[in-house]
């Protein structure tokens, strides 16, 4: 019992500090371990196997829209990354540089990819010549490096993994179409796979992606009442096109700039999963996104027929489910406890008493709620019950992201809350940029979106300065 305890006990409440319960749970999940490189991570088979789902999962949804998937180089020359001024200027400050090519200096740095956008261009001026070869739906799935200064299993590491989109269109009308598809690609993958509600909306100038006219983000709540920007989508109009020179000639014969597009979403969506369906125990998976749906676990296993007939039970369950069997030598109450900590959705409980009844137990690992099937029903009553709890997940994600908008319609209500409620705080803005300055400065909130589908005019007024205000704004304190 004291292998048993120590399990659960090994992971700080998150009540008691949010930031070592996430940190315990990464580690006792064995996600992630630490590397000799400072700042990046070891992604162990457990969390790589979530990632493989996402990657799945995207991939097949992006390819359903036209893009097709591509790889650039990891190195990109200076003298290219200085093509696009404010591009260049935006991620400065986390560029890593290769200066040796062995033993001996490089006549030009490199910098190892924090982005592929200018990569991307010189590909596309050589590569797009006339209307004829538009519309350009790319996609990579590769990993970028960014010199963090403070980093976090998932959440922010020097060198992670991601997707990144880059499209080139004819028209303004087309490159925004996409842009805002885009988006809501994201936005219904996280609801639908990752049980996970978001906002969806605009950034504003301030906050919007180095280089574009419009970024568009979907963002999440964590369980802290914590934002996290989950997703990203850019319009880059033809900026890009007219420092690259990327042209093509029209059907009028003319020669145009194209109008480009990039999105991305990145590892950090595990840290999401993590912190917004997580409890005490450990992880709790979405069905959709768990590598492994299903464990059954036999009890008294060392009784004749019990180990026989929990093989059977797991290979007809692996025919409508992603299922495994447990059958090691520990207890049966830490073999509970790590599949709890793992955060497989079911457990399939089967002793000598179940055999005798032809049934078993199914236990949720959301609420723990137990249920006795008949072996004859578990294939179909093992599916029904994982789209319940995936179903279930989300409405307590939304019900409690739902339970932590707050409105502030000045500026010592938005002060209050920011102080003592934790969640987004629903405020107008002037759209002056000193506004958003002053709150981040005074207050930590930092502007998340102008949404889509929730422009309410809550007041008339800037809930910072008091002067006249048009935008809705979801502002919070972030990840």
């Amino acid at each position: 019992m004291a292998k048993e305890k120590k399990l659960v006990e090994a992971i700080t409440s998150m009540e008691a500090d949010f930031a070592q319960w996430y940190t315990d749970v990464v580690k006792k999940a064995e996600l992630i371990d630490y590397s000799s490189v400072k700042g990046c991570m070891i992604i162990k088979p457990a969390g790589y196997a979530i990632w493989e789902n996402i990657q799945k999962e995207l991939d097949a949804r992006f390819k359903e829209t036209g893009v097709e998937n591509v790889y650039m180089p990891l190195f990109i020359p200076e003298s290219l990354l200085q093509v696009e001024k404010d591009h260049v200027e935006g991620f400065a400050p986390e560029v890593a540089w290769v200066t040796h090519g062995g033993l001996n200096p490089l006549q030009e740095r490199l910098c190892v990819r924090p982005t592929s956008e200018t990569l991307f261009c010189d590909f596309y001026k050589n590569l797009i010549q006339s209307y004829r070869d538009l519309p350009k739906n790319y996609n990579q799935w590769c990993s970028v490096v960014r010199w963090e200064k403070e980093t976090r299993p998932f959440l922010r590491s020097r060198e992670f993994l991601w997707q990144e989109g880059h499209t080139a269109h004819a028209t303004a009308e087309e490159a925004e179409e996409r842009t805002v598809l885009m988006l809501n690609v994201y936005a219904d993958f996280c609801q639908q796979v990752l049980a996970m509600p978001v906002i969806r909306g605009r950034k504003t100038e301030k906050e919007k992606f180095a280089g574009a006219e419009a970024t568009y983000t979907i963002e999440a709540l964590m369980h802290d009442g914590k934002a996290l920007q989950s997703g990203t989508s850019h319009n880059f109009g033809d900026g890009f096109a007219k420092a690259f020179g990327i042209q093509y000639t029209d059907k009028d014969n003319t020669l145009k700039y194209v109008h480009q597009t990039s999105w991305g979403m990145t590892t950090r969506l595990i840290g999401a999963i993590i912190m917004v369906h997580g409890d005490d125990s450990g992880l709790v998976l979405p069905p959709r996104i768990a590598p492994t749906q299903v464990m059954v676990i036999p009890i008294m296993q060392h009784k004749e027929g019990v180990l026989e007939k929990a093989g059977k039970v797991k290979e007809r369950l692996s025919k409508v489910c992603r299922a495994k069997l447990d059958d090691s030598d520990k207890s049966p109450g830490w073999k509970f406890s790590e599949q709890e900590m793992r955060g497989i959705p079911v457990r399939v409980e089967l002793g000598p008493k179940d055999i005798e009844k032809n049934q078993c137990v199914l236990v949720r690992r959301d609420t723990r709620e137990k249920t006795v099937v008949s072996l004859d029903e578990i294939d179909t009553a093992v599916p029904k019950l994982l789209e319940q709890i995936q179903n279930d997940m989300f409405e307590r994600a939304k019900a409690h992201r739902d339970a932590h908008i707050w409105d502030a319609h000045n500026y010592d209500e938005f002060k209050e809350i920011a102080e003592s409620k934790p969640g987004f705080i629903r405020g107008m803005w002037c759209e002056d940029q000193a506004c958003e300055d002053k709150i981040k400065e005074e207050t930590g909130a930092t502007s998340r979106c102008m949404p889509f589908h929730d422009q309410e005019q809550i007041a008339g007024t800037c809930v910072c300065c008091g002067k006249p205000a048009r935008k809705l704004v979801y502002w919070g304190k972030a990840y």
